[in-house]
């Protein structure tokens, strides 16, 4: 019996390696890995910049805490506002302390208008993550069972609706921002309608709001670009990055712009690990790769091939009922729940998804090619075909 908490479903499987897009188990066999660690490798497995920087760095230092200054950190800092056009950067741990962070600012934020209970915006089917207050920002009920009482300042709206936005705020003086995922990962790759953010950008300054970006999933050449606001010609106040940040090294960020960008001054807030120089070697060369790589291009390349591989596939098969994508985020909806496919998956050497009960979540990793997409489209549309028909 594991001594492990009982916190996952685990798949019967142990890996022992990993090259690109594929990973060996203890038996040898081999998978195409569809799901890259959720996200989170960027650079597919072993990949020889991000092994070098770790073990590099490994030889002069791991960690010696933010009491000190770190190079690293400030040379990751200025890259990341090189990139997104950012002012300040709050470097953590995870997507979840990011989203803290920025939870933290909007209600700095709103005590420094005269706000008393300062409240922000979410979205129904989000996610956030997984502290009290992250959980309580997700839009999804099984993540918040069972952990009341939840945390006050939060008013939730459906997705996509700048409407339901605005007939809030004609009632709620409290609103200070709006926290909101440019896709919803976790909710089943759902894309917002053309426009969105820009609504909601206007909403904000409209307000005096603040516009704070959940891109723990889309941010980092994931969608096609190096964050998915920049598609929709905007720029936000907050924006918090993890997952592929540090290519499979846990590292979060929370970016700010502007007024947010001032807020935090010493004491507000910190992180004991956050921002190591371990962490941070290891963000940098996942961004120097991708960059040198051109691997925002090739995400929007592969995801577009992978959506129109397997709509042709499965053009005219009873059960699914949508196809999308952004970039390297693929989504299939299926018309009743599909988790077993992941076991079926599993047995035929391939790692996906499934979220949001009957949506299946393609997250590979952004190095994938069209040869390696192509044996995903066929191995997938097959096993899609199968799960239908029986």
């Amino acid at each position: 019996m594991s001594c492990l908490m009982n916190t996952y479903a685990r798949q019967p499987v142990t890996f022992a390696r990993g090259e690109g897009v594929w990973l060996w188990d203890e038996n040898g066999d081999k998978y195409l890995d569809a799901v890259a660690g959720v996200a989170v490798n960027a650079l597919g497995h072993a990949h020889p910049a991000l092994a070098q920087a770790l073990c590099d760095q490994s030889r002069s230092l791991i960690h010696t805490s933010n009491l000190y200054r770190i190079a690293k950190q400030e040379q990751l800092a200025e890259k990341l506002c090189e990139l997104s056009g950012m002012d300040k950067v709050f470097v953590c741990n995870s997507g979840a302390e990011a989203n803290e962070a920025a939870i933290k600012l909007a209600r700095l934020y709103g005590h420094g208008k005269g706000v008393e209970t300062p409240t922000i915006i979410v979205m129904e089917k989000s996610f956030h993550g997984r502290t009290m207050a992250t959980l309580t920002a997700t839009g999804n009920r099984k993540v918040q069972a069972g952990f009341e009482p939840l945390v006050s300042g939060f008013v939730r709206v459906p997705y996509d609706d700048v409407d339901a936005i605005v007939q809030i705020a004609e009632h709620n003086q409290n609103i200070v921002a709006i926290l909101v995922e440019p896709v919803q990962g976790e909710g089943g790759v759902h894309i917002p309608e053309t426009g969105y953010l820009k609504k909601m950008r206007a909403l904000c300054d409209a307000r005096g709001w603040l516009l704070m970006l959940d891109e723990v999933q889309t941010g980092v050449g994931r969608t096609g670009s190096w964050f998915a606001f920049q598609q929709a010609g905007i720029m936000p106040d907050v924006m918090t990055l993890a997952k592929a940040l540090g290519g499979g090294v846990p590292i979060g960020a929370c970016l700010a712009k502007g007024a947010a960008s001032e807020l935090f001054k010493p004491g507000n807030h910190g992180s004991t690990f956050g921002g190591n120089p371990l962490a941070c070697a290891a963000a940098l060369a996942t961004l120097e790769t991708i960059e040198r790589d051109g691997l925002c291009q090739n995400a929007s390349e592969i995801g577009d091939f992978i959506r129109t591989g397997l709509a042709d596939k499965l053009a005219g098969v009873a059960g699914v009922l949508k196809l999308r994508n952004a970039g390297l985020m693929v989504g299939i909806e299926l018309d009743r729940p599909c988790a077993d496919l992941v076991k079926r998956g599993l047995e035929q050497g391939v790692l996906i998804n499934v979220t949001a009960d009957s949506v299946v979540r393609l997250l590979p990793p952004l190095i994938m090619n069209r040869e390696e997409a192509t044996q995903l489209i066929n191995l997938l549309s097959q096993l899609i075909k199968e799960f239908l028909a029986a």
